[in-house]
């Protein structure tokens, strides 16, 4: 990990290399908070709406359980490979513009899905939508950041809980709006991302004007809390937990709804409302645990959101039908609220790395949920989807890993 090398003071870096808390004084800029998680609401939008389609698209398409996963892994492979690496420029040269950019690719790639005639073009479909998302996460990360006012969790919380809200409402809009009306239906969706890409241009005129402005401040402290090798090894832990959290989500939002018809005999509809209630659980769970982990400390809300759910993800595979909608809100809720604790504790370890630290977890541990969907796939096709069930309730039994990440409310300053 080169970057922590390259985080010291001899680095010219961003304004967004902020020691904790030093913004305080600014206030909290909840209009671009707001306007950011909404364009990140419609980003998700348009993500779900992929996951969503799969039990249309496998019939339509007559696709194995394999060539569902590729659709994923196409999806979050792509973003991953570029959210690093965008992250990483943009940290050394911002980029006002390109979330405009990256919401217009996204919303090309709906266009294909919308009007696919083969299964290759929904592969490309989905690579553009991973672009616009790899395009979008980094960026929207740091300014949300920035109009924290200090409020690192509130910030990041209120950023991830309109994604989130976003995929939760992917299902729905599946369910009501292209099952009835057909895929080329999807199109409609296509005004939202216009909306979108004007809100992020007029959010792109304020990142500019704040640069401007804090060009003309004293520079900010670019030390590192702790010793490189204690950094890049919570860095690994944080990756690692994130994937883990990440592949037991996929395996939901991916499997669920075969799981459902499967085991339940419940219509395509009652499925996805089925998947509805557990991501809008996430989105819930992502704000409390931004507010609550702005008062406790990160790490105090990872280890409560990653063990806390063992009970419940082990006691999902046995459950009945009215067991399972109450388990999966439960999972979705405590699961989803240790995301932005995740973030805010990146970026605090390694300051002036905002944007590269949001594409590790935005992209990197996002593409490895792809990888884990993909091999479930295999899996499921093999050994079914109740085997692929139980195998994800043991996941969250890694959260045992946040012992060894360190405790960042002793390092932080005062502002």
């Amino acid at each position: 990990m080169h970057f922590l090398a390259a985080a010291g003071p001899e680095t010219e870096l961003t304004d967004t290399a902020l020691p904790p808390r030093s913004r305080a004084a600014d206030g909290t800029v909840f209009a671009v908070l707001l306007a950011v998680s909404f364009c990140h609401l419609i980003n998700d939008v348009m993500q779900s709406l992929l996951a969503a389609l799969y039990p249309m698209l496998k019939d339509s398409y007559r696709l194995d359980f394999w060539q569902i996963g590729m659709l994923t892994f196409t999806f979050q492979v792509t973003a991953s490979l570029l959210q690093p690496a965008i992250g990483f420029l943009t940290d050394r040269k911002p980029l006002p513009r390109s979330l405009s950019a990256g919401m217009t690719s996204s919303l090309v790639g709906l266009m294909l899905l919308a009007f696919a005639v083969d299964y290759w073009v929904l592969l490309a479909g989905a690579a553009l939508i991973g672009i616009g998302s790899a395009v979008f996460h980094p960026e929207s990360s740091r300014i949300a950041r920035l109009a924290s006012g200090g409020r690192f969790g509130l910030a990041q919380s209120t950023f991830q809980v309109g994604g989130n809200f976003g995929q939760s409402l992917g299902p729905l809009l599946a369910a009501f709006v292209v099952v009835p009306f057909g895929q080329t239906s999807i199109a409609w969706f296509g005004l939202g991302s216009l909306v979108g890409i004007f809100i992020l241009w007029q959010v792109g005129n304020w990142y500019q004007a704040h640069r401007a402005e804090a060009a003309r401040r004293p520079a900010p402290s670019r030390v590192l809390p702790f010793t490189r090798r204690r950094i890049v090894a919570a860095i690994l832990i944080l990756v690692l937990l994130t994937s883990t959290k990440n592949v037991y989500v996929a395996s939901i939002s991916s499997y669920y709804t075969f799981y459902a018809i499967e085991n339940f005999g419940v219509s395509v509809q009652e499925s996805q409302v089925l998947l509805f209630w557990f991501l809008g659980a996430s989105a819930i769970g992502l704000l409390i645990g931004g507010l609550v982990g702005d008062r406790v400390g990160p790490k105090t809300v990872i280890w409560f959101s990653i063990l806390g759910v063992l009970p419940f993800t082990l006691a999902l595979p046995y459950a009945n039908l009215a067991w399972i909608q109450v388990l999966t809100v439960l999972i979705g809720l405590i699961f989803s609220s240790a995301f932005p604790a995740i973030v805010v504790l990146g970026q605090e370890l390694v300051p002036g790395r905002v944007g590269l630290i949001a594409g590790m977890f935005f992209g990197f541990a996002f593409g490895m949920a792809g990888i884990g969907a993909a091999l479930l796939g295999v899996v499921a096709d093999y050994k079914g989807i109740d085997f692929v069930f139980s195998v994800c309730s043991f996941l969250p039994l890694l959260g045992i890993l946040t012992v060894f990440l360190p405790d960042m409310r002793p390092s932080r300053k005062p502002a």
